[in-house]
Parts: C-alpha cells; sequence; structure tokens
C-alpha cells in the first residue's frame, strides 16, 4: 500500500502546512499561497491529495479558533500518573497504586502547583488553557479531586483562561459526586474515552469498564453540566473489523459528545502489544486504512470538522490521529501544543514543559522526572529546573515579543 503521507515522517504536519503558509526565515522558508502549499505537498512532498486537502483545512480552522498567537500566555498541563489498569497498547506514565502513594504524590503535586502560581503571577504570564491528563485524573476519589482542583483554582491566576480540560478516560471511574465537583471549579471540557464498544475488545485490551459502564459514563456527563465531552476511539484494536468500528462510531455519534477523537493504534516500545506482536501494524493496515476512510465520512456526514490532526511512529497503516469538533467546540490545548508556538508549562511525574522563544522560532525543553516516587523524592530539583528554565527565561521572551510587534 502506497504511504498517503508520502516522505512526511513527522508528528506534526498541521505545523508544516503553517511554515508553507506563513514561511519560516531561521530555514529561508518563503510565504506561499494556498495553491502553491497543496502543490508542494501533494508533488514535492508526495501526499496524498486526500491528507494534503485536510491538513490544509485544519490550518485555516485553527487560524480561526485561536485569534493569533499569544506568547505571553502559557498553556498548564497537570499529569496524574495513576490508572485502574494498564491497557495493552499503553506506554504513558501510568501506574497502578493504593491509596497511601496517590496521597503522597498528590502533595507533592500540590506544592508544585503552589510554586508555579505564585512564579508565574510574579512574572505576569497569563494561563490560556488547563488540561488534566494522566493516566486517568479520575482514579483520584471525590475528596483528592477537591483537593487537586482547590489547589488549582486558590493557586492560579485564571483572569485569562478560555478553556480547562479534566481527562475522566476510563468511563469506570466516573461518578455523579466526580463531576459535581469538576463543573464547580470550572472545568468545561471532559474526556470519556472508550476506544471501543464492543466488550471483547475493552477485554482484550485490558480495560476494566464494559459497555454499559460507557452509556452509565455519559449519562451522567449529560446531566453534569459540563458544556463539552470529548470522546476517544482507536481504529485497528485487537480482532476488530471494520464492521466492529462501524458500530462503536454509531453508538458514539449517538451520545452526542461535542468533540470525538478517532486515533490509529501506534505500535508503542513500552507497550505489552509490541511484545506480543511487533509487526502488527504492518499486517493491520489495510482494514485500518478502511477504519479510518469510513470515521471521515461518517464524522463529515454527522456535520463535525477537523480540527487538529498529529502522527506517531509505527501507527497500522502509517496513518494519523484526527480530533473532530461540532460547532465552535475545538479544543485549544490540542491546538497550542501541536502547533508549538505557545510556551506549555508541565507540573507533575513525566511533565514535559516546552519554553518558546517567539522571535527564534524555538522550543526548550524542561523536563519534570517520569518516575513518580522519583519526582517526590526530588520534588525541590524540579522547582529548580522550573525556575532556571522556564521562569528566568521569561523577560527575554517578552523583549522578543516586543520585537515582534514593533515590526
Amino acid at each position: 500500500m502506497n504511504n498517503p503521507w508520502g516522505e512526511l515522517t513527522g508528528v506534526k504536519p498541521v505545523k508544516l502546512t503553517r511554515e508553507l503558509f506563513k514561511g519560516n526565515p531561521y530555514n529561508g522558508r518563503q510565504p506561499h499561497e494556498k495553491d502553491e502549499v497543496f502543490r508542494i505537498l501533494t508533488e514535492e512532498r508526495g501526499l496524498s491529495r486526500e491528507k494534503a486537502g485536510l491538513i490544509i483545512e485544519i490550518y485555516e480552522y485553527q487560524q480561526q479558533v485561536l485569534k493569533g498567537e499569544d506568547y505571553t500566555s502559557c498553556g498548564l498541563y497537570i499529569g496524574i500518573p495513576f490508572c485502574p489498569t494498564r491497557c495493552l497498547y499503553c506506554s504513558f506514565t501510568s501506574n497502578q497504586k493504593p491509596y497511601g502513594e496517590i496521597e503522597r504524590y498528590l502533595e507533592a503535586l500540590i506544592e508544585e502547583i503552589s510554586y508555579t502560581g505564585r512564579r508565574l503571577k510574579e512574572i505576569g504570564m497569563g494561563i490560556e488553557t488547563i488540561y488534566i491528563g494522566g493516566g486517568t485524573p479520575t482514579t483520584l476519589d471525590d475528596a483528592q479531586l477537591e483537593r487537586l482542583l482547590d489547589a488549582v483554582i486558590h493557586n492560579l491566576d485564571l483572569c485569562k483562561l478560555r478553556e480547562f480540560t479534566l481527562e475522566a478516560g476510563r468511563p469506570d471511574t466516573i461518578t455523579r459526586e466526580k463531576l459535581r465537583i469538576a463543573h464547580s471549579h470550572g472545568v468545561d471540557r471532559i474526556s470519556i474515552n472508550p476506544q471501543s464498544m464492543k466488550k471483547r475488545t475493552l477485554e482484550l485490551i485490558g480495560r476494566s469498564h464494559t459497555p454499559e459502564d460507557i452509556l452509565k459514563a455519559f449519562e451522567l456527563a449529560d446531566a453534569s453540566g459540563i458544556p463539552v465531552v470529548n470522546c476517544d476511539l482507536i481504529a485497528g484494536l485487537p480482532e476488530e473489523d471494520a464492521g466492529d468500528f462501524e458500530k462503536t462510531l454509531e453508538t458514539v455519534l449517538g451520545l452526542g459528545p461535542l468533540n470525538i477523537t478517532v486515533h490509529t493504534l501506534a505500535l508503542k516500545r513500552a507497550s505489552r502489544l509490541i511484545e506480543q506482536d511487533s509487526s502488527y501494524h504492518d499486517t493491520h493496515s489495510d482494514v485500518v486504512s478502511e477504519m479510518i476512510e469510513l470515521s471521515h465520512e461518517m464524522l463529515r456526514g454527522a456535520a463535525y470538522r477537523p480540527y487538529y490532526l498529529y502522527r506517531l511512529k509505527r501507527m497500522a497503516g502509517a496513518l494519523e490521529n484526527t480530533g473532530w469538533c461540532k460547532g465552535d467546540t475545538a479544543g485549544i490545548y490540542n491546538i497550542r501544543i501541536m502547533d508549538e508556538q505557545q510556551s506549555i508549562i508541565a507540573l507533575g511525574a513525566g511533565g514535559m514543559s516546552k519554553v518558546f522563544f517567539p522571535e527564534e522560532n524555538r522550543l526548550e525543553r524542561v523536563p519534570n522526572v517520569s518516575n513518580y516516587e522519583v519526582y517526590i523524592e526530588r520534588l525541590q530539583e524540579m522547582l529548580e529546573r522550573k525556575e532556571q528554565g522556564i521562569f528566568k527565561m521569561m523577560p527575554e521572551i517578552y523583549k522578543q515579543t516586543e520585537a515582534l510587534r514593533r515590526r
């Protein structure tokens, strides 16, 4: 099968599209009109007409959503590295730990939130988006979730906040009380991630929920008052064919989430799946291509539009992950983190902060350690990394921002 992405191997093809439209003086790339961008993508880079059209469409919509660059605000990521179980395909920082360990982690994380909030206020940097991810943040019990969200509300200046997301990914961790707590603290987006609506598939991939749990989670979300629900699905899961995927998508469309993200299964190095079948992404490429084509047809037919896209290594069919939205509900954090034109400050174990220097069009990465126990032990070192790598760099970022405005 021909690779629909041609010679592109990078994670962020929409970012490349932006550089083609706007130009990039640091690599000598000149700005181009739309027809020329399409020609470069198809004729010089070897993309299919469909993929070239898709990323141009997404780029143009993102420009409407973002309303321009914002270099003096940041996105804030808060990581909860715990899950009820570990999925077959997972390579993220996720642990299955008892209550006491989660409590120790939460105490350290709240200290990092407090420090970050104080320093952001002192340097005058706003927060555009907050994304609490994982792992599964709703692994926290009611009291722990309330403590975490209290820390966010009381320590961070939210006057510029446009979006507040909580991943409630595992349907079996969602309760009426957790959603009430989230809504009362200003969360306006949650993610419910069934991955599939087929019971056998859920068992194979190590999910601890059932299709009935998914339906119940959506009922609770509908009653919670939280306006936007995202639903993650995966094309290419073990033993599924295109008919199974179509049934899943039909069911999810009937539940009415405003965002749906369709992931192509990627064979990640740290996952159990790659140990079982290292060639899975090659042998399943045809059926996954059929699933992705089907998702485009069904989602467009249901009035969704694509708003962000990224790729990973060893994806089945060399395809992509695409986020779809209805109405004016595109996820700003998702767009920003892939566009890489704004600083993202990441808190918690495994967090990777990215500091953007606008005049130089470059990122500096400031990592936290991945192991949650080491994170707790070395918390002061993590704070010092942020002090040196982020907060002491902000005067230079403001200087570069001002220089750009004067041009």
